[in-house]
């Protein structure tokens, strides 16, 4: 995966696990060896990745701003689902994905399983549809393990004591 072969075949990598487990770091460090590879990234968190989609859609430049980020072979987008979105919100982001649909490499941190992201998209064929794209040529990481900020909390208290 850090070699970036996802990326020419137009797969995505989706990492799912609790707050803390690490999702962030680990989209990072495979963002930091595909550019080290030569590799064209963008790092964003969804929110605020929503809000330019906003943003240009209200400017009516939706479609230039699609066509800048689609020269990203990978777009990360960090932490879906930890916002919840208005319609106008859900609309840009699914726009942004089927965008990127067997086109260009997205590479999403999420705490919500898929049987959740209703909770994101607001309506089941939204929903459906977003996931299908999503997952259909896709390469997906489950981190099953604890906060490592909660873990750390921990030992410092133990220090204090």
């Amino acid at each position: 995966m850090l070699e970036g072969g996802f990326t020419s075949r137009h797969e995505n990598v989706l990492i799912f696990g609790n707050p803390g487990s690490g999702k962030t770091h680990v989209a990072c460090a495979i963002g930091q060896e595909l550019i080290r590879s030569g590799r064209k990234v963008m790092f964003a968190t969804c929110g605020l990745m929503v809000q330019d989609l906003l943003a240009a859609k209200r400017d009516l430049k939706l479609r230039g701003f699609l066509k800048k980020i689609s020269r990203y072979e990978v777009l990360i987008l960090d932490d879906i689902g930890y916002v919840q979105y208005s319609r106008e919100e859900m609309e840009v982001l699914f726009t942004l994905l089927a965008e990127r649909y067997e086109r260009k490499s997205v590479l999403i941190t999420s705490n919500l399983v898929f049987s959740k992201w209703d909770q994101i998209f607001k309506d089941t064929m939204t929903t459906a549809a977003a996931v299908d794209r999503v997952v259909h040529h896709s390469v997906i990481l489950e981190l099953s393990i604890d906060s490592y900020r909660a873990q750390a909390a921990k030992d410092r208290a133990r220090g204090e004591r």
